[in-house]
């Protein structure tokens, strides 16, 4: 074999060496992301997950707002991803308790009874006005002695909490979507998609709620979202009772 060709073979191999490497490292890398994913959102592969789905209150029917939809198939999309399976429930029709499988919940508590019990019993510190009648306070957040009111289409308001009971190595995480109008839902939903991994360095498998503003939904849609602030302590924090009112008539 003459130098050439012993030249030609050696680069061919050492060619080889470089792209199985340079494989076996994207591989790696791949899959430590894949289970970092994977863990933040308590989605194993082959696990079991719920999408609850919420309600359309402007409407008498049984529907689902077209901005609901939109977030239910990104967060399909964020399950696919994990490799984990997904069952889609109404509001109405999930009786059973939380922490066996990861839950999605979606819709403010006027359209999603599920986030009134997850609220009550996860989020005493947290309180939206459900009155259907304008005004105002429609649809305000109170986090502990802050109240936040909606601008439709200016400024909304909506909260993405992750939330965990009991032991968090045993537990499945919730993950709720609690927005002043439909559009803010799906906001939530991309701003935990956009920022999953951030959030997991940040806050790894311990539970978070977080207040997020979107800017002008008129214009930009669900695109624009800024984060307002960390709300955890305030939100788990149970609020004061509120004072009776004054039942005695004037002399």
């Amino acid at each position: 074999m003459n130098d050439d060709v012993r030249n030609i073979v050696l680069g061919v191999v050492a060619a080889g060496i470089s792209a199985a490497l340079g494989w076996l490292a994207r591989t790696y890398l791949y899959k430590r992301k894949l289970r970092r994913k994977q863990a933040f959102f308590g989605l194993p592969e082959n696990s079991e997950s719920l999408l609850v789905v919420n309600r359309d209150p402007a409407t008498a029917e049984p529907a689902v707002h077209r901005f609901d939809v939109f977030a239910l198939l990104e967060l399909s999309a964020l399950i696919k991803d994990c490799g984990a399976h997904v069952q889609v429930v109404t509001q109405d029709a999930n009786p059973q308790g939380f922490g066996e499988r990861t839950e999605f919940c979606v819709g403010g508590p006027g359209s999603n009874r599920r986030m009134v019990a997850h609220m009550a019993a996860m989020l005493p510190g947290i309180r939206v006005n459900v009155d259907p009648e304008p005004g105002p306070d429609r649809g305000a957040f109170q986090i502990g002695t802050e109240r936040y009111r909606m601008e439709p289409g200016i400024t909304e308001y909506v909260l993405l909490a992750r939330l965990t009971a009991g032991d968090r190595r045993e537990t499945r995480p919730v993950f709720l979507f609690c927005g002043q109008r439909a559009i803010t839902n799906q906001a939530a939903t991309r701003y935990l998609a956009r920022h999953h991994e951030r959030l997991a360095r940040k806050h790894g498998g311990n539970s978070f709620v977080l207040l997020l503003k979107v800017v002008n939904s008129q214009a930009y849609g669900p695109d624009v979202v800024e984060l307002v602030a960390d709300v955890t302590r305030t939100a788990q924090t149970p609020l004061p009772a509120p004072a009776p009112k004054n039942s005695h008539r004037a002399q």
